[in-house]
């Protein structure tokens, strides 16, 4: 009879979790096609702009916000959606305008200063845009012959009526109002324009007689085509900006290219969470199945926080999550892995469960802690497609604490309670019965996994390698330096994709009738890539780009960084990795000690070199996402490190200070290393799974981010093991056998009757 009940409870538990993964499957199409695409997923434009003051002034926090809004207001015109707008730093805006198809036009209507004034014949400012409503100041219209025209709508009608009255009085032909747009006064004169004013690239719009004064609207009328009659009434409508705006990067995306990066990623994604489900299932068995369902609901609860602050998916977002998702398995395999010990030293699953659960939580809560510490640095200091995978490394790690630690132990618990598995662990967890030994009897532990390796016989044989590889980095980058992308080069980046046989002779003449010298070309099947060192401004991108689509019937996409920029972001990169360090040292310091800390930063230093050395080594490029590379694998790395410091923290605090000797430190390091081990290894399966997933089926754009990410897991574990523990246990040895320090907690007055030998 019991036996049945506990049936019906497991086909009831079984029945719901079913029920809540159809759910969660049959929410996430929709889910996911409601998110706002970055450009890189969808095509668009992305541009940088400096900007200065028009007279010369210093850049306030006034002037910038006033551009901010003018720039805005110029967006909505375009008709884009979802527009991005970011200042950055003191002087600095960047624009992401996602599924713009006309870059060229963007690029004129946000940049055109599009200060409108009246003018005299001897061009003596007589009025400037005050005049006119805010708002909708100008409409399209039609002068009397029907042709395009500005309408224009006057606000101050004395003013107009006053200036307007006195300019007719005036004789000799000089009764003019001129009306200009963007008037200079080095180049522009009335008398030079005279004949061309109204005229298509003509600064003077429009000179009208004026008889007499008038206070009603003004029709600005000129030989104008019909678009640029609506280019004229879209930036008068947007305001004059305040600032003087420098271009300084930018990037053109086809639409074909985000709809391929999309799908690509996509496939390498979902290929890559199938895996980690397989693994999980044939390693863990039934829970290992429960932490599968967990991680899809936690992909979707990643995907509906982002959905709900309004984020933009970019490319590098997806690479953090699909990251992420490898990552956040970690949790679950942490505590799978208490549980197996738990029942390898004959506790039941029940209880097994319950002190599995409880004592990986402190790992857990740590090594996630580090890994947000990173994420938040990453997210402060970080510019664009930093930006944008911190964000999304913030979201799934706070996803993972709440999905992967209280909801799948949830679950699990709801099928413990049932007794089904009780006697079933093979089943449950996979570890067999027979290995669990009987407490009644006495009995111990029948499986120890890894308990007869010596991790530290090697270790001054893996130094040494360590060494050596990180020395050769040395060598070929003073020598030869980084293979630096045009992030941190500046240059020009050209990518064409046609069906057309295209040669690199056929490139190189190409770029010498545009007088430029191409760096580098490299071809692969129908996708081509040119590297030029020279930054191309707006006017030579837009030629390129034309030039190249018509000569090969191509889809170009053009991708422009300054030296300016550049500079930034080196420096910036190199101090985000200072932060990322130093916030380490200070966190470990507190939850554990100096050693602990001092030997989880040698090993993240050690992570970094060897990701560099091998970066400098093989010439593989070095661009913006390969420092969120570098910090995600300093959030990796702790996290490895901090799950075996955690084991080694517990199994010293069993030991008796007295007896403790630097042979029974190694003793228990290397213990706990053993209890870790296989955690260790599942954990960076999983997290290389998804990784090598993205790198055969993603999209090139991330492809050295995953390369540095793969060197770094691998890395990662390695320094965890050998280098991590080594260092801690070295300084830890020289402190065996000295005296404690113990707080002075007595007061001056407890000193002074204890000298007296008073009794206290």
């Amino acid at each position: 009879m019991k036996g049945k009940n506990k049936k019906k409870k497991v086909i009831i538990s079984t029945v719901i979790l079913f029920l809540i993964t159809v759910v969660i499957c049959y929410l996430f199409v929709p889910l996911f096609s409601s998110l706002k695409f970055g450009l890189d997923l969808q095509g668009g434009f992305e541009i940088l702009y400096k900007a200065e003051s028009i007279d010369g002034s210093k850049m306030t926090q006034e002037k910038m916000t006033a551009t901010y809004k003018t720039l805005s207001k110029r967006i909505d015109s375009l008709g884009v959606t979802e527009p991005e707008i970011v200042l950055e730093g003191s002087n600095r805006i960047r624009i992401k305008l996602a599924g713009v198809t006309d870059p060229e036009s963007a690029r004129s209507q946000l940049s055109t200063v599009a200060t409108l004034t009246f003018r005299d014949v001897d061009d003596n400012l007589l009025m400037t845009s005050d005049v006119l409503s805010s708002g909708v100041a100008a409409k399209v219209g039609q002068d009397n012959s029907g042709n395009p025209a500005v309408a224009l709508s006057i606000k101050d009608k004395d003013k107009f009526y006053e200036v307007t009255n006195t300019i007719s009085q005036k004789s000799d032909g000089n009764n003019m109002i001129v009306i200009w747009l963007d008037y200079n006064e080095m180049t522009d004169s009335f008398s030079k324009e005279k004949s061309s004013c109204g005229t298509s690239g003509s600064n003077c719009l429009s000179a009208a007689t004026v008889s007499q004064g008038f206070a009603s609207d003004v029709i600005i009328q000129g030989s104008f085509t019909k678009d640029e009659v609506q280019n004229l009434v879209d930036l008068i409508n947007s305001g004059s900006l305040p600032s003087k705006l420098t271009e300084i990067s930018s990037n053109t995306v086809g639409a074909s290219f985000g709809d391929q990066t999309l799908q690509k990623t996509l496939v390498a994604g979902i290929i890559g969470v199938i895996a980690i489900s397989a693994i999980l299932i044939l390693i863990y068995h039934f829970a290992g199945l429960i932490s599968s369902i967990a991680m899809i609901i936690y992909a979707f609860l990643v995907f509906l926080v982002f959905w709900v602050v309004g984020g933009v998916l970019t490319l590098p977002g997806i690479a953090a999550l699909v990251l992420g998702i490898g990552m956040a398995v970690d949790s679950n395999v942490i505590t799978f892995s208490r549980i197996r010990d738990e029942l390898y030293n004959g506790k039941s699953l029940s209880l097994a469960f319950k002190e599995g659960s409880k004592s990986s939580f402190s790992a857990i809560i740590d090594s996630n802690i580090t890994t947000l510490l990173v994420a938040i640095i990453m997210f402060i200091l970080g510019e664009s497609s930093i930006k944008g995978f911190a964000t999304v490394l913030i979201i799934t790690v706070i996803v993972t604490m709440f999905t992967m630690v209280f909801l799948t132990r949830k679950l699990l618990s709801m099928f413990i309670k049932t007794g089904y598995f009780e006697d079933k662990t093979k089943l449950f967890i996979n570890v067999k019965k027979e290995d669990i030994p009987d407490v009644s009897k006495n009995e111990k532990a029948k499986k120890v996994p890894f308990a007869g390796i010596n991790f530290f016989k090697h270790k001054k044989l893996c130094f040494v390698i360590s060494i050596l590889l990180i020395l050769i980095g040395g060598v070929m980058f003073a020598f030869k330096g980084f293979n630096l992308g045009i992030d941190y080069k500046a240059g020009t980046n050209i990518t064409i994709i046609s069906d057309e046989k295209i040669t690199k002779k056929d490139l190189v003449e190409d770029f010498e009738y545009f007088n430029l010298k191409t760096s580098s070309i490299q071809i692969t099947d129908s996708e081509i890539d040119v590297r030029i060192d020279k930054s191309l401004d707006g006017d030579q991108v837009k030629e390129i780009n034309k030039y190249l689509e018509t000569k090969y019937d191509s889809k170009v996409n053009i991708g422009v960084v300054s030296n300016l920029v550049a500079k930034e972001l080196v420096k910036n990169a190199i101090i985000s990795v200072l932060f990322a360090l130093i916030g380490i040292i200070i966190y470990i310091s507190l939850r554990f000690k100096f050693s602990y800390a001092f030997g989880g930063v040698v090993a993240l230093v050690h992570d970094v070199l060897v990701i560099a050395s091998l970066f400098a080594i093989f010439r593989l490029e070095v661009a913006s996402m390969f420092i969120a590379a570098i910090l995600a694998i300093i959030g990796y790395s702790i996290n490895d490190t901090i799950v075996s410091f955690d084991r080694i923290r517990e199994n010293l605090a069993n030991i008796d200070d007295k007896k403790l000797t630097k042979e029974k430190l190694e003793e228990v390091v290397n213990k706990s290393i053993a209890d870790t081990f296989t955690r260790t290894i599942y954990t960076s399966l999983t997290t290389l799974v998804p990784i090598i997933a993205l790198m055969v089926l993603g999209s090139k754009e991330i492809f050295n981010f995953n390369i540095a990410m793969l060197i770094g897991v691998i890395a990662g574990t390695y320094s965890s093991i050998f280098i991590a523990s080594t260092i801690f246990m070295i300084i830890e040895s020289k402190n065996i056998g000295k005296p404690k320090k113990i707080k002075k907690i007595y007061t001056d007055e407890y000193e002074e009757k204890k000298i007296k030998g008073v009794n206290c």
